[in-house]
């Protein structure tokens, strides 16, 4: 997924025919017969819409639109859909929905888009067309940015389980010859009172879906929830538990063969050769393919395919990257901020006059943060099986974009988009990654030039050195004080802005002058979204920035927080109840210290505080309290867990977390040289919640990681007096402090 502004979205939907600007005569209507193949084939199964699948033993299917990757979405969208169904949880089931047009991400866009819009009833449904066919002509039906519960789980899902409840009563209304309004639900059933009748779901299904579908259906108020906003379980767990679950790399299909890949070490580089004379002796060895950018090899097991390829020896391209290093791709950095000056760059935010109100600062302070290149290391290695026939594609993975992938498998392979299949799994973590499409491209091509069944699966060597990395970025700041240390002006510029474009801004804050830029620079390593994208750096560049001026105005740092949020109610509560939960300002061992954080982002508001402990040899994280409003939780302990595991993953960067180049290559290969946060390292995690608004939900697998690695090296400067200026943690030697 390349970087898209709202900008681009409209120009997109311009382009298109300008479905956004005059509308267009496309209404999804109630598309079951189209889909009712692909997801409602067994035996007497009804579609009622294209999101609730009924059968006769009156088992409720919710048909969701996100990939499962740990984050619990799966479960969450079923318990919204049955809460507005009033369907009988014990008997919910959950299928991913495929990767098709009917099923692409309208939502995301809607809210990318127009997230405030509101229309009459008698337009929802071309608007929604509308949104609907743009997000199939861009390829949009991924799983990332928080959208799953607040974008589908809001509009799609809840509109479909409250759309499908009215329309069985409406059948039930039908058959019985009773007033719809007289009729009530509770767990799959129907009930009317007064005349003694009553039915499942599962009987009057197949005349529901003949119903009208009603365009804008009632959801239920905060006060009529049954299982929205319990910690009900989820539905993935026990299987991941005993190991049925079927993940990308479980999968078996019938006469596959297996391939081992290596591309340039260089991104960008071609394979101009290869001595494969070794390698075609080996035991199980089928086939040595050179695919331009790429080497494989294919044999009857991995491991062999993987020892085979070790032993080829390739001849790459040369590319202008070849002489490139870290220190040079930093020194480019300097030197388009230094091109930029003072009023050079593009502008992000211009308000007041920050250039002039920073002469007349009684004091002004600078500070310069960099950031480096991260790789998203999940779990479960990157794989793909693909069959490729003649007039057919089928593919099996964990992907975040069935759809995307879907279209650009199908133009790699010159093939018509509906003849490529997607089968969907559990992902072992995606943060990003698994939204790019060069792995089932790959394993595409190799099925098609094998002739049989191939299951790829890269190293882990290979995915850490053509990552899809979150870039590395410096960020220069000045700000003005005034006489009596109040912040005054706020200038900073930095290189790169991807997603989101508010990632930088200090809106929440009320400085009254502040000028905010960016420069752009070519990079040749591949970049993509990494969990909380832009804000997993632009919050650590500004709250570690905030922390320096309050040393040097006098301030507590949580005093100069709540002094620049008190026209900010909402996100002062979320703060003051960080610091309440973490003591703020009680006394701490000698050698330990806290930090403070709050970060707004993806419609949620998370503040935290980390505990440090500085008197080893390096820095241990012994606490982390955390305060989070996402406006309701739909599942309090998945908000939890979210949190919890994005303070694991954000932290484990903020420590570690280093992507160096050498002659244009990546250093780092496995987990010896890119290590992980470690058991006996993990801090012990307390999370609050803050049901702030119900009507207006935020995200929870983004936001939770931005504040971690500020409150960390805030927390260290408290305790030592030196500041850290440049991540990871682990770079720095504590053996004495400096400032």
């Amino acid at each position: 997924m390349g970087k898209w502004s709202r900008r681009a979205f409209i120009g997109a939907g311009v382009a298109a025919g300008g479905a956004l600007v005059v509308g267009i005569a496309v209404r999804p209507g109630n598309p079951t017969d189209k889909l009712k193949p692909s997801v409602a084939s067994g035996d007497g199964e009804q579609l009622v819409n294209s999101w609730v699948k009924i059968a006769p033993d009156n088992t409720v299917t919710a048909i969701v639109p996100h990939a499962e990757m740990g984050q619990g979405a799966h479960s969450v969208l079923a318990q919204m859909l049955a809460d507005e169904l009033d369907a009988d949880w014990d008997k919910i089931e959950i299928l991913e929905a495929p990767g098709l047009p009917d099923y692409a991400g309208a939502d995301i866009v809607r809210d990318f888009l127009a997230p405030t819009l509101q229309v009459p009833n008698i337009l929802e449904p071309t608007v929604q067309g509308g949104f609907l066919t743009l997000a199939d002509m861009m390829s949009i039906g991924f799983t990332g940015g928080s959208f799953s519960i607040r974008g589908a789980g809001q509009r799609s899902i809840r509109m479909a389980g409250a759309a499908a409840r009215q329309m069985l009563i409406a059948a039930a209304a039908d058959k019985w010859g009773v007033a719809a309004e007289e009729i009530t639900t509770a767990d799959s059933l129907l009930n009317h009172q007064p005349s003694g009748q009553s039915g499942t779901y599962g009987e009057f299904a197949e005349a529901a879906a003949e119903q009208s579908l009603p365009v804008k259906p009632k959801r239920k108020a905060i006060n009529e929830y049954k299982l929205m906003g319990k910690p009900i379980p989820r539905k993935d767990i026990p299987s991941k538990v005993d190991g049925t679950a079927s993940f990308g790399i479980d999968v078996e299909v019938e006469g596959m063969k297996y391939a081992a890949v290596k591309a340039p070490p260089v991104i960008g580089a071609s394979v101009e050769k290869i001595n494969a004379t070794t390698a075609k002796s080996m035991p199980g060895v089928l086939q040595i393919l050179n695919m331009g950018n790429f080497v494989a090899v294919i044999a009857d097991g991995y491991w062999r395919a993987q020892q085979a390829l070790s032993t080829i020896e390739a001849t790459y391209s040369v590319t202008e990257a070849d002489t490139l290093d870290t220190e040079a791709i930093f020194a480019r950095y300097a030197a388009a901020l230094d091109e930029a000056g003072k009023d050079g760059g593009d502008f992000e935010t211009e308000d007041g006059d920050a250039i002039g109100a920073m002469a007349e600062a009684a004091k002004t302070l600078k500070a310069e943060y960099r950031a480096p290149f991260l790789a998203h290391a999940t779990m479960e290695p990157m794989n793909c099986t693909a069959q490729v026939t003649d007039d057919r594609c089928d593919l099996w993975l964990g992907s975040q974009n069935p759809l995307g992938m879907r279209r650009e498998v199908a133009d790699a392979l010159g093939m018509d988009e509906d003849s490529v299949h997607v089968e969907n799994q559990y992902l072992g973590g995606g943060f990003g990654r698994r939204s790019y499409t060069d792995v089932p491209i790959m394993a595409a091509r190799l099925a098609k030039a094998a002739g049989y069944p191939i299951k790829m699966i890269w190293s882990r060597e290979e995915d850490t050195a053509q990552d899809y990395f979150r870039p590395s970025a410096t960020s220069r700041f000045e700000a003005g004080l005034d006489a009596d240390g109040k912040l005054i002006s706020w200038d900073n510029i930095h290189v790169h802005l991807f997603d989101p474009s508010e990632a930088p801004k200090i809106d929440h804050y009320a400085v009254a002058n502040k000028l905010i830029r960016k420069v752009d620079v070519p990079m040749h390593l591949r970049f993509g979204a990494w969990r909380s994208v832009d804000h997993s750096q632009q919050a650590w560049f500004v709250e570690s920035f905030i922390d320096e001026v309050a040393a040097e105005s006098g301030k507590d740092p949580l005093a100069l927080r709540q002094e620049l949020l008190a026209n900010e109610p909402r996100l002062l509560t979320v703060l003051n109840k960080a610091a309440e939960m973490a003591d703020w300002g009680g006394s701490m061992p000698e050698g330990h210290g806290r930090g403070i954080a709050l970060v707004p982002g993806f419609g949620s508001i998370v503040a935290q505080v980390a505990e440090v402990d500085m008197t080893g040899k390096k820095p241990h994280v012994t606490k982390v309290y955390c305060c989070t409003d996402v406006g309701f939780a739909m599942n309090p302990d998945g908000v939890i867990a979210q949190m919890e595991s994005a303070i694991v993953y954000g932290l484990t960067a903020a420590l570690y977390g280093d992507i160096t180049v050498k002659d244009g290559a990546v250093q780092q290969s496995n987990f010896h040289d890119y290590p992980m946060l470690r058991i006996d390292e993990m801090p012990e995690v307390e999370v609050a919640l803050i049901n702030g608004d119900p009507e207006r939900i935020g995200g929870a697998g983004e936001p939770g990681l931005p504040p971690i690695a500020p409150a960390v090296t805030n927390a260290i400067f408290a305790a030592t007096g030196k500041r850290i200026r440049e991540l990871p943690i682990a770079k720095h030697d504590f053996a004495g402090s400096e400032t």
